[in-house]
This record gives C-alpha cells, structure tokens and sequence, in this order.
C-alpha cells in the first residue's frame, strides 16, 4: 500500500543562508549515537543556535517571528559532507515540510526524499526574492507544488526543479524505499523460490 502522496506542501518559510552548510553542522557528530532519530529535531543546528551555557545565539531557527516554520530557504550544496542520514531526520523532526534550495548534496537529497521531504531547486535571484519576502512578512504562506513544479507566495510564482523519479516517487506515494520492500514481500518470497538452491561442496 502506498504512503501518503506529497503534492503540495504549504506553511511559513525560514531563510538560512550560506553555501555548503554540511551535516555535520546540521547535527553536530556528537549526536550520531542516538539509537532511534526521536527528538533528534533538538539537534538541528545545535552548535551554531546554542552557546555551551545553552543560552541562545543569534540566527534564524531561534527567532520567535520564524517558530513554526515549515519550509526552509537555503544556498547551494547544502547537506553536503558526510552522509549523515541524521541530517534530513533533524530537519523533518524540527518540523520542516520542504527544501527550497540552489542545490542539495545527492546523499542528503536521497535521504530528505524517503522522508517525504521534496527539496526543489531554484534560482538563486528567485530564492532570495522569496527571502526578502519573508523577512518582511514571516507570516507569509508559502506554497510548494510538487506536481507543477512551482513555488507561490503572494502574488509571486517561479518554476522549481525535481528529478523525475523523485517527484514520482512523492505523488505517488513511494517515497519509502523500505516501505515498497515490505510491501513487496510476497514477490521477494517467490523470486527467492525460483533461484537455485545453495549445495554445500
């Protein structure tokens, strides 16, 4: 049975900027030994939001005007790096929906994708009018349609891009590769019987 088609995603949106932003400042290594991902969205940006008193440093995801947001703006390359799949797991569990970027690491842009998360590329002059948009008015709506490839605020539309197989994947609702492979495990069971059998020599 599929999952949950992602078609569109809307919400409030928080601009990060700079280029290369790895995983490794997306959580810090020392979170890495977390059994399970819950609570992880704790992480997010820990060292860069957080002084070792754990009083608050200034930047985007601590500003009350931008809590609640669910798509985030970012530069090129970001989730580059390591390939931390606890990266993507921080971002969805701070809350985030979408990834509006120039450009996304492939590894962190596979491991964002089986998560439900669509990171679409846009134009640089394109992300930044959008982040000048929402600096004015952090209440704006925006609106990430992944089936027209589009991104709309206001009065405000641009064309985004998604790789074929990954906006399929969405709106089809097969975003979770373990998830197809445990819905397919009648046809793995048959495809096991007709392969030959092992002999031990």
């Amino acid at each position: 049975m599929a999952l949950e088609p992602i078609q569109q995603v809307r919400g409030r949106a928080v601009h990060l900027p700079g280029n290369d932003i790895d995983t490794d400042r997306i959580t810090p290594a020392r979170y890495l030994k977390v059994v399970t991902f819950e609570g992880l969205g704790e992480a997010l940006f820990y060292d860069e939001r957080f002084n070792p008193d754990g009083s608050k440093k200034p930047h985007p995801l601590n500003d009350p005007r931008f809590k609640g947001a669910t798509i985030m703006l970012v530069g090129a390359n970001f989730g580059c790096g390591s390939s931390r799949e606890h990266a993507p797991q921080a971002i969805y569990r701070a809350g985030f929906r979408a990834l509006i970027g120039e450009s996304f690491a492939e590894i962190f842009f596979g491991n964002a994708t089986a998560l439900s998360m669509p990171c679409v590329t846009a134009l640089r002059a394109d992300i930044e009018r959008l982040a000048q948009a929402v600096e004015q008015d952090p209440s704006l709506e925006v609106s990430v349609d992944v089936e027209n490839l589009e991104v709309r605020y206001g009065d405000t539309a641009f064309k985004v891009h998604l790789p074929a197989s990954a906006q399929k994947a969405l709106l089809e609702g097969r975003w979770d590769p373990i998830a197809d492979l445990l819905e397919a495990g009648d046809l793995i069971d048959q495809a096991a019987a007709r392969l030959p059998k092992a002999t031990l020599s």
